[in-house]
């Protein structure tokens, strides 16, 4: 298969019509909706068609945020202190129909909801912070609770000062205190080398007092409550019982609401919808009676959106025409790219977008990347327990568990490459890291066999990649290209693997002469198509000597798939050295510690071997294979559709979930 041809889309309705068309686009989720209003190409007609110029509007946008910034806000807050005994309901991902949701929404429902759930928030707040400046009464009260007199009285002729000092200065401040009969002090409390005290002094001893206080670096503390500090810890304490009881009952109403968790992610799933709707409407053109909407659609789905159209809008409300994309939107990245292969090949457009998306008239890669990758991945791996593991988790997850649609194509992939990893399993004999009965090929006996076949599989990948270059430049009706960068490096390598065959293997001169005389056909036309066909007959020639000196990047290109070999050989004998260390432990401690154990090393092994796989065999795609024939850099088809953060929507266009 290749890139799926779309078309341009534009579309003209009356402004009443615009809420219900979106929400249609938005459920059939296969149109690309073209922002209007930011593109610079559209202005002209804009103005001229729009003199009064086009409506913006944001507030549909500030009312949808308020409303999902209220919902994570109740959503936070109810897990976080409600009763732990309530069990919280959280929404279970499930497929629904998106049209149905959005109709059976109450958003009164929701507002009444969410200010109730404010309400319960503002209650908690007060009673914390009532409950912290309880504790820090309850704790001013403690320290000072020996103090049993106070007296605020300024007019009177003693005064009272409380402070603290370090207790290393506590002695010598004492003794200077006694020395003078108009000071009394006492000792409230000593506490983390701090000593409190209160100081008793006739009013005119005051600037005798603020010497020594500053002599001996006292802190000066103030009676914030102007009461006993026993009185004040005596209600604090008072306060503090109430108010935990008011916090048990307060947890134990938010524990209720727990089971109110799912239907606020819910409506967040609706609110995030309709958030994209206005967020897509700040980009239309509209006036006060007509709405202007352009976007793309894939032409497999045209029949569908015309059929849903005339059923959603009877009276042919809605104008539309198509239009093929243009040369300059072609090449400006505007077109999109929506690639369309068979079922078992779509997982494997992952690695494809993982790398860049091909550009519109650009090759889709990966059809011919999914056979080696296939391959690859199972060769690297290579053991049958690890592949029938990994079978029965992406079998239960995608048959039992209703993910999301992004992390189901990842477990669909994983599922196809446990088929080749079982395969490979059985042909190294390994399960588990221990050797089975049968085998085609031993690891720890065969290994120059398993590294001639990763020759080999390397060999074809790139002549596949080689292949394709010539064909793409074929296609472009580039004829001369074609053979520049694919026909003859395929003639310079197979003439090399021919010479090497004639001289190594079968001892024939004449085999030997004939792949000498393959692969300087080839170098002749690397080396001479440049001069040829450069506007500089030397630059050109020079241009193909440094192109023909690209031969040696092929021997680190073989090279790299020496680690289908490596990595296969490497999983299989780290699984078979913990068997071992496992093995020799005693038979109590064996089928004991030693049995968690071998489950945790083998656990570890799988993990870094699927992860090693996975990362590898992308690489040899990425460099030793795209790097022949693939430029890649096409912009994605991003469809409009609901966010799916909670759930899954049907998608009217047949159900393919992509």
């Amino acid at each position: 298969m290749a890139v799926e041809a779309v078309k341009k889309i534009s579309l003209i309705l009356e402004k009443s019509h615009q809420e219900e068309l979106l929400q249609l686009l938005q459920g059939l989720q296969t149109v690309e909706i073209t922002d209007l209003v930011s593109d610079e190409e559209n202005k002209t007609w804009i103005d001229y068609y729009f003199p009064a110029g086009v409506q913006i509007s944001h507030e549909g946008m500030q009312k949808y945020e308020k409303l999902l910034q209220q919902i994570e806000t109740a959503l936070r807050f109810v897990r976080n202190h409600g009763n732990a005994k309530e069990k919280t309901v959280e929404l279970k991902r499930k497929t629904l129909d998106f049209f149905a949701l959005e109709n059976e929404f109450d958003e009164t429902k929701l507002r009444k909801q969410l200010d109730q759930l404010a309400d319960l928030q503002n209650r908690w707040s007060e009673m914390q912070e009532a409950k912290k400046v309880n504790l820090e009464k309850e704790q001013w009260g403690t320290l000072w609770q020996s103090l049993d007199a106070y007296t605020a009285d300024e007019t009177a002729s003693t005064q009272m000062l409380l402070g603290t000092l370090e207790d290393k200065s506590w002695l010598d401040f004492l003794s200077e205190v006694k020395d003078n009969d108009n000071l009394y002090v006492e000792n409230i409390f000593t506490e983390k080398q701090m000593t409190g005290f209160a100081l008793i002094y006739l009013k005119y001893e005051a600037k005798n007092v603020q010497e020594l206080l500053q002599k001996y670096g006292v802190k000066e503390e103030v009676n914030p409550y102007n009461k006993l500090p026993k009185q004040v810890l005596q209600a604090a304490k008072a306060q503090l019982a109430t108010l935990a009881k008011q916090e048990k009952a307060l947890v134990a109403e938010i524990g209720q609401r727990k089971k109110e968790i799912a239907s606020l992610q819910l409506a967040e799933e609706v609110i995030l919808a309709k958030k994209e709707r206005e967020i897509v409407k700040a980009g239309l053109v509209k006036s006060d009676n007509l709405v202007v909407l352009s976007g793309w659609i894939a032409d497999s789905d045209c029949q569908q959106f015309e059929m849903q159209l005339a059923k959603h809008f009877l009276n042919h409300e809605i104008y539309y025409t198509y239009a093929k994309p243009t040369a300059a939107e072609i090449e400006t990245l505007k077109t999109p790219t929506k690639l369309k292969n068979a079922a078992v090949v779509q997982p494997f457009e992952m690695l494809t977008e993982m790398y860049s998306l091909p550009q519109y008239q650009e090759i889709d890669p990966t059809p011919w990347l999914a056979p080696f990758y296939f391959v690859f991945f199972g060769m690297m791996v290579a053991d049958l327990g690890y592949g029938l593991l990994m079978l029965l988790v992406t079998t239960v997850a995608l048959k039992r568990v209703t993910l999301s649609k992004g992390v189901a194509r990842f477990m669909k992939l994983f599922q196809y490459l446990s088929v080749s990893t079982i395969i490979w399993g059985l042909i190294y004999g390994s399960c588990f890291g221990a050797e089975l009965p049968f085998y085609l090929l031993s690891p720890s006996k065969d290994f120059m066999a398993i590294f001639g076949i990763s020759m080999v599989f390397g060999g074809i990948q790139l002549f596949t990649g080689l292949f394709l270059a010539a064909k793409e430049n074929i296609k472009k009706k580039d004829y001369v290209q074609a053979v520049n960068q694919g026909f003859s490096w395929q003639a310079i390598l197979a003439g090399i693997i021919i010479a090497a065959a004639g001289k190594l293997v079968l001892a024939s001169e004449a085999i030997f002469i004939l792949g000498i005389v393959v692969a300087v056909i080839g170098a002749i036309c690397v080396l001479l198509i440049p001069a040829v066909t450069g506007k500089s007959k030397v630059g050109g020639f020079f241009m193909g000597l440094y192109e023909l000196y690209g031969v040696t990047s092929y021997i680190g290109d073989f090279v790299s798939y020496s680690r289908l070999m490596a990595l296969g050989i490497s999983g299989g004998s780290i699984a078979a050295a913990f068997n071992m260390l496992v093995g020799y432990m005693p038979p109590v401690a064996r089928f004991s510690a030693g049995a968690v154990l071998i489950i945790a090393l083998q656990g570890l092994n799988i993990f870094l071997s699927l992860l090693s796989a996975y990362v590898h065999a992308a690489r040899l795609q990425y460099v030793e294979f795209f790097g022949k024939f693939y430029n890649g850099g096409g912009r994605a088809f991003k469809t409009f559709k609901p966010t799916e953060k909670y759930v899954n929507f049907k998608e009217e266009n047949g159900g393919k979930n992509k």
